[in-house]
């Protein structure tokens, strides 16, 4: 006899556009003036998909971050990072970058200089997730993982399939290693298919919509979301359900974490504890 719970969805959001960066737009879920912040995770922003001509393309140039984390994770294109530290990546599709910025770098996320040459589509994801208190201040460190080495789950049909990129999923395990308990699933669902996922009562879970239709939660508390809406569930279980409908595929992120819970003030790309921590902040990064 199954005696998991399924939870409920408590809200749906649905994202705003925004440009950012150098002038690049966005999709932002969060946040925005409906909701903050989800924490552990205090942005996400979809970027594109965007047609970039040639030598049109734009990025994010020298800009500094302390006390979270930035996740990159790249569908289309071709961005290039390079830091204060003289660190230097090459993000292709299907790669991830897991920035911790901690005690602080400046860094920028620019279109490759092929890309940026001959144009094409950009398409990807960037996702802030906070560190605890003890953390803020670690050295800075990259995990940049090539799409080759994130593992995929296929599913029964044969054809739906899931890319573990934190946490895990059917025992299948991530390969980035997260300073707090993180799950970052990218799901890709055939028209009718459907899946459970375990979830700790106190971790917060959400599902963002990146193409077609879903349907979340199950009995009555069903809720049907579409592309560039963020479904948050509810704390009423410790299973999530989800499924594409019956004539839509559904590519989505499934995003969880357990909350820090700690004072925050957060300030521009200075995410910390207290005001004198941001002034701090400001202080190192204008010397």
């Amino acid at each position: 006899m199954d005696t998991q719970a399924v939870r409920s969805i408590e809200n749906i959001v649905t994202s705003v556009r925004v440009l950012e960066g150098g002038g690049f737009p966005v999709r932002r879920p969060f946040p925005n003036p409906e909701l903050d912040q989800v924490d552990p995770f205090l942005l996400l922003d979809h970027l594109g998909p965007t047609e970039w001509g040639p030598r049109e393309a734009i990025g994010a140039p020298d800009h500094p971050h302390r006390g979270f984390e930035t996740v990159t994770y790249l569908l289309a294109g071709e961005n290039e990072h390079k830091d204060s530290k003289g660190n230097h990546g090459l993000l292709n599709p299907g790669d991830v970058q897991w920035m911790t910025a901690g005690s602080g770098v400046v860094h920028s996320e620019m279109p490759s200089p092929d890309f940026f040459e001959k144009g094409g589509k950009m398409h990807g994801f960037q996702i802030w997730i906070n560190l605890p208190k003890e953390r803020k201040m670690i050295p800075p460190r990259y995990q940049d993982t090539i799409s080759e080495k994130i593992p995929e789950v296929i599913l029964d049909d044969g054809k739906s399939k899931i890319r573990v990129i934190a946490g895990e999923f059917n025992g299948v395990k991530a390969v980035i290693e997260t300073n707090t308990p993180i799950l970052y699933l990218h799901v890709m669902l055939e028209p009718g298919m459907g899946f459970r996922q375990p979830a700790s009562a106190t971790d917060n879970i959400m599902a963002y919509l990146i193409s077609g239709e879903g349907v979340f939660g199950e009995g009555e508390n069903t809720r049907t979301a579409v592309e560039g809406q963020l479904v948050l569930f509810a704390h009423d279980g410790d299973e999530v359900s989800l499924r594409s409908s019956q004539d839509s595929s559904l590519e989505l992120l499934l995003l969880g974490g357990t909350p820090i819970n700690e004072p925050m003030v957060r300030y521009g790309p200075f995410v910390m504890n207290t005001k004198e921590e941001i002034f701090q902040a400001f202080r190192d990064f204008s010397k």
